[in-house]
């Protein structure tokens, strides 16, 4: 079939593209499973792609004019949609938080990225690039806050993060830094913006100790869990894995202190911090 006119950019290109593509599907008379096999991926995928949850790499928009007859549409288009101010690997992760309807979180050596204060996330960016020029670092502070606007919605989305103590105890910058970011903490909680739980250093062996892990639920697409390590990161979106991995966070939660005892430790940290400081 003819391919459809060039998408505009500024027009929500993620979203038009998935239309596109879900137009084109079914103009073919596949279902997503149908077509997910001709690109050897499941059905959930291309309902992600569909939900401009996941971003469209090369390999796929030329496999999709191919499995759809769309000449190179998808091929010219997915460039305005896969733009990104983030790092290559974080940047389809950081893209479907922002159409998530719920996130569940576990962190084990730093505060989430989502509650972060300008100065702890300034502190870690410099520690992560010793020698990049301030100007860099200067971006990276300002898109990681630009992240935490999610929570300028009072409802959605539902976050839920479960923070090792070992990310509460390590000084990140310095003690005035770490007692804002824990005071930012308790705030959101005393809110009831976000759920947040404490695993206490006596929860001994837990499910998280091998690295950090992110749940995202969505309207309108499959979930997705996002899996991170240093300076690498990836997406999977099987069923049987991110069943096993929210298995995994439930068995956290079970571990972590309940919500009032967890802010009760991040008050009582905080103050020590303060403390500390003017000691």
């Amino acid at each position: 079939m003819a391919g459809p006119k060039d998408l505009d950019p500024s027009s929500s290109p993620r979203a038009l593209l998935g239309a596109e593509l879900r137009h084109a599907r079914e103009k073919a008379g596949l279902s997503q499973d149908d077509l997910g096999q001709r690109l050897f991926v499941s059905g959930s995928f291309i309902g992600q792609l569909e939900a401009g949850t996941r971003r469209m790499q090369p390999e796929y928009a030329r496999m999709l004019d191919e499995a759809l007859g769309t000449d190179d549409f998808f091929q010219r288009n997915r460039g305005a949609a896969a733009k990104s101010c983030y790092r290559e690997h974080f940047a389809e992760a950081a893209e479907a938080e922002t159409r998530a309807t719920a996130i569940r979180e576990y962190t084990s050596m730093l505060i989430p990225g989502l509650l972060q204060t300008p100065a702890y996330a300034r502190a870690v960016s410099r520690a992560f690039q010793p020698t990049a020029p301030e100007d860099a670092i200067d971006g990276l502070v300002s898109g990681r806050m630009a992240r935490s606007r999610l929570l300028d919605d009072p409802t959605t989305p539902l976050l839920w993060t479960v923070i090792d103590e070992a990310a509460l105890r390590r000084a990140t910058g310095d003690r005035e830094v770490m007692a804002e970011a824990l005071d930012h903490l308790a705030c959101l909680a005393r809110r009831s913006r976000v759920i947040v739980q404490v695993l206490p250093f006596d929860a001994g062996a837990h499910p998280g100790m091998q690295g950090c892990v992110r749940l995202m639920d969505f309207a309108d697409a499959p979930p997705l869990v996002y899996l991170e390590g240093v300076d690498t990161g990836r997406l999977e979106d099987d069923p049987a894995s991110v069943a096993r991995y929210r298995f995994y966070f439930d068995l956290l939660t079970a571990s972590a202190l309940p919500r009032q005892k967890s802010l009760a430790l991040l008050e009582s940290m905080t103050q020590d911090y303060r403390h500390e400081e003017h000691s």
